[in-house]
């Protein structure tokens, strides 16, 4: 069982308990970024993890989605920004750096400011640290490289992007699924529904235990303890009634944009059996 974990602090409150837990030796945490963890789960590198939301969207055909867990917010994310020299409103025209790690949020901005702004900037990608020196006049950053230009504070405007997504659909956001390869879900759903339970477990037990989990976590950045626990009070790992309708949503977007099968919806939400 190869089991993706993103590897940014926004998932320290289950992967911290995780790594302090037993498990049995057949279970491989595998660590990377959301972008890497996409293409593993699609050639089934990985059997199971967090990946953006995004990858289920264009694959849908491939995985289940795994009920009660997510990486979301309702409302300021606090690690998916756009950060900008400008207002982002006066951004027709100009050059935006899109950051390469999660697809999810490339969309996301897409669509905040096409479709929420009816701005058309020019985009490419690159490395988020290379924005400054070649001259982007607005640059997508997530996870822990949007935590420090955040801290560094060097552009002007700052728009989180899932504050903005509320503004607009009064819904929360989905950023990223624990999605599990329908093959696999199929030929060991006893395992599958127990590292789901388990991951369920670590969860419950990172967010009772929230101050220890930001110690262990805020040096990585490095930021404040308390900056830290600011941050990931304000990440949630669920994926009720309402996030599944924003999934919806976020869906309905992407197909506009050629970024999503129709075949997404419904979702197929994969309960754990009792």
């Amino acid at each position: 069982m190869r089991i993706g974990m993103v590897n940014y602090i926004n998932t320290a409150p289950i992967h911290e308990i995780w790594k302090s837990r037993q498990h049995d030796e057949s279970w491989q945490m595998v660590e990377e970024h959301p972008a890497t963890l996409n293409m593993m789960l699609a050639a089934g590198e990985i059997d199971l993890g967090f990946v953006s939301s995004h990858e289920y969207g264009i694959r849908p055909d491939q995985y289940e989605i795994l009920d009660d867990l997510s990486i979301s917010a309702h409302g300021p994310v606090g690690s998916v920004f756009l950060f900008s020299t400008i207002k982002p409103e006066m951004l027709s025209g100009l050059r935006v750096l899109l950051s390469v790690q999660s697809k999810t949020s490339v969309c996301l901005v897409k669509i905040a400011l096409e479709k929420f702004f009816n701005v058309s900037p020019v985009y490419f990608e690159d490395e988020v640290r290379k924005a400054r020196k070649i001259g982007a006049d607005g640059v997508l950053a997530i996870g822990d490289d949007a935590l420090r230009l955040k801290i560094e504070g060097s552009y002007q405007y700052c728009l989180d992007l899932g504050e903005l997504w509320r503004r607009y659909t009064s819904l929360p956001f989905v950023f990223a699924v624990c999605a599990v390869r329908s093959e696999f879900a199929l030929a060991h759903p006893e395992l599958v529904d127990a590292v789901h339970k388990e991951l369920i477990i670590c969860r419950d037990k990172g967010l009772d235990s929230l101050n220890e989990i930001c110690r262990l976590a805020a040096p990585r950045i490095p930021m404040e303890v308390d900056v830290c626990y600011n941050y990931l009070s304000g990440i949630e790992f669920n994926l009720g009634p309402l996030k599944q309708k924003a999934l919806q949503q976020f869906y309905t977007y992407l197909f506009e944009f050629n970024e999503a099968r129709k075949q997404c919806l419904p979702l197929k939400i994969r309960k754990v059996e009792e």
